[in-house]
């Protein structure tokens, strides 16, 4: 595992390479550099543009918050910028509503350069409100997904889903795929990711661990579990240390584990 170094240089080939204007293969880089090419290269290449991802930030112990729910400082500064890049690389963010009720994050790339994603928040009971900062004309398209016939105001592009339990991931991608919207960054809660991991959607996971323990307080993931140890999900996974913090990259299917090998290869040509 070697330390990430996301150069000016090395991240505008990845920018580039993402709207299909470069290639991630040639190039005099450093071994920081190369990691770079490795870890973003997955999300740039022609093959991310029906990508499903998710990331979440988590302590040692697997917690995203305190009992009382402080989780501003969760993960590290280099686990921020890792989630902005990633955000970068994205068509669309998505996350629920209760994740935008409690923490209203911007989703916006301000930490590196690129172009802000669309924000799409999941809110099957339309309890958002039409106020929240999320819903703010910034250029960026903002897309909500209900199942209620809750007016929005100009602008936002509402997609209604019908729901059981919750609104149909399957159905959430079909929606957004029509819309444009092929890459997608699935941000949070856990609740929200496990229910895309649960349903064999998701290509790639990206677990960033911070080196703090918290104690109690909310999981990062929780999904059905397992009676015994064969039954769990291994995905083949590369780790990465950004500094701040460890991104675990788990490659969930089989053209992404493909993709894991070819990027890793790819990073250390140099023509």
């Amino acid at each position: 595992m070697q330390l990430v170094d996301v150069t000016p240089r090395v991240w505008d080939r990845i920018l580039a390479a993402s709207h299909g204007q470069a290639c991630l293969c040639c190039g005099d880089w450093t071994p920081g550099e190369r990691e770079s090419l490795t870890l973003y290269g997955a999300l740039a290449q022609p093959e991310g543009k029906t990508s499903i991802v998710a990331q979440i930030g988590q302590s040692l112990d697997g917690r995203v918050a305190t009992v009382t729910g402080d989780a501003q400082d969760v993960s590290g500064p280099d686990g921020l910028m890792h989630l902005h890049r990633m955000r970068a690389l994205a068509d669309a963010v998505v996350i629920g509503v209760k994740t935008a009720l409690h923490d209203n994050p911007r989703l916006t790339v301000r930490l590196v350069d690129g172009e802000n994603p669309a924000r799409v928040v999941i809110d099957p009971a339309g309890r958002l409100p039409n106020d929240a900062g999320l819903l703010a004309d910034d250029t960026a398209r903002r897309v909500v997904i209900q199942a209620v016939d809750k007016p929005r105001p100009p602008g936002i592009e509402v997609v209604r889903l019908p729901r059981a339990d919750w609104i149909s991931p399957k159905e959430i991608v079909a929606a957004l795929r029509a819309l444009g919207l092929n890459r997608l960054l699935i941000e949070g809660g856990g609740t929200t990711i496990a229910q895309f991991l649960e349903a064999d959607l998701l290509t790639r996971l990206h677990v960033a661990v911070a080196p703090l323990l918290i104690g109690a307080g909310p999981q990062g993931l929780t999904t059905t579990p397992v009676d015994r140890l064969a039954q769990a999900r291994r995905p083949k996974t590369l780790t990465y240390a950004l500094g701040s913090d460890v991104v675990f990259d788990c490659a969930l299917s089989a053209k992404a584990a493909r993709t894991h090998t070819r990027c890793a290869a790819l990073a250390t040509c140099a023509h």
